[in-house]
C-alpha cells in the first residue's frame, strides 16, 4: 500500500528517504557488477602481460570499425538519457517518452551491430576451441585463443547487460506515455539511467582493451 498519491511506500517516511534508498540499492547493485567487470578487467590485464604479442596480433583481427561506430552509438545514447533525466525534472512529457524510445533504439542498434560483428568474426575463423579457428595458422594458437575467450566473454557479458537495459528502457517508455513520471516521481528514470550509463562505461573500458592494442604493432604473428 502507498500514500502521498500512490508515490511513497508505507516502508518509508518521506520522499526524500524513499529517494535516497533506492539510489543507494542501485549503487550497491553497480559496485557487485563492477567486482564481476574488474576480476575479468583484472585477469585479461595478468594475461596481456604474460603475452603481449600474441594478444596484439590476434586483436589486430577484430571490428576496429564496428567497434568504433558502437562507440560513437552508445555515447549518443547516454546522452539521451541524460535528457530523459532532465524532461523528467522539467515535466516535459513529450520529450521524456522520445529520449528514453531513442535510447532504446540506440541500445537495439548496438546489438545489431554486435551481432554482425560476431558474425564476420565466425566467417574469419576466430572462434576458439571450434571447427571455425584454424590453429594451424598461429605461431601460438593457445594465447591467440586465450585473447579471444576474453573477448567474447567480456563482450558477451556486456551485451548480456544492454540487452536487459533495453528492456528497461522500453518499460519505462511505456510507463512515461501513461504520465508515471514528474518532477516528484523521477527516481526510476534517475535510477535505470545510472545502469545505462554504468554499461557504457564497461564499453569505453572495452574498446581500448580489446580492439586498439594491436593498432600501432608493426609485426603480426599471423601467418
Amino acid at each position: 500500500m502507498a500514500t502521498n498519491s500512490g508515490l511513497l511506500a508505507h516502508q518509508f517516511d518521506d520522499l526524500e528517504q524513499q529517494r535516497d534508498t533506492e539510489l543507494l540499492s542501485m549503487w550497491l547493485f553497480l559496485a557487485t557488477e563492477l567486482l564481476i567487470f574488474g576480476g575479468l578487467f583484472t585477469g585479461y590485464a595478468a594475461y596481456r602481460y604474460a603475452y603481449p604479442n600474441d594478444f596484439e596480433a590476434a586483436s589486430r583481427h577484430l571490428n576496429v570499425l564496428i567497434g568504433a561506430i558502437n562507440t560513437i552509438v552508445l555515447l549518443s545514447s547516454s546522452l539521451t538519457m541524460a535528457l530523459a533525466v532532465h524532461a523528467t525534472h522539467k515535466n516535459r512529457q513529450n520529450m521524456l517518452v522520445a529520449c528514453l524510445a531513442l535510447t532504446a533504439l540506440l541500445g537495439t542498434v548496438f546489438m545489431i551491430l554486435k551481432g554482425f560483428e560476431y558474425y564476420i568474426d565466425y566467417r574469419e575463423d576466430l572462434v576458439p576451441w571450434t571447427s571455425h579457428f584454424r590453429a594451424e595458422e598461429w605461431i601460438n594458437p593457445g594465447q591467440i585463443a586465450l585473447f579471444l575467450l576474453f573477448y567474447y566473454v567480456m563482450t558477451g557479458l556486456h551485451a548480456i547487460h544492454l540487452t536487459v537495459g533495453i528492456g528497461l528502457m522500453l518499460w519505462l517508455t511505456i510507463q512515461a506515455r501513461r504520465g508515471r513520471y514528474s518532477p516528484e516521481h523521477y527516481i526510476p528514470v534517475e535510477v535505470i539511467g545510472l545502469y545505462w550509463h554504468f554499461v557504457d562505461i564497461v564499453w569505453i573500458f572495452l574498446l581500448p582493451l580489446l580492439y586498439l592494442i594491436g593498432t600501432h604493432s608493426p609485426g603480426d604473428l599471423h601467418f
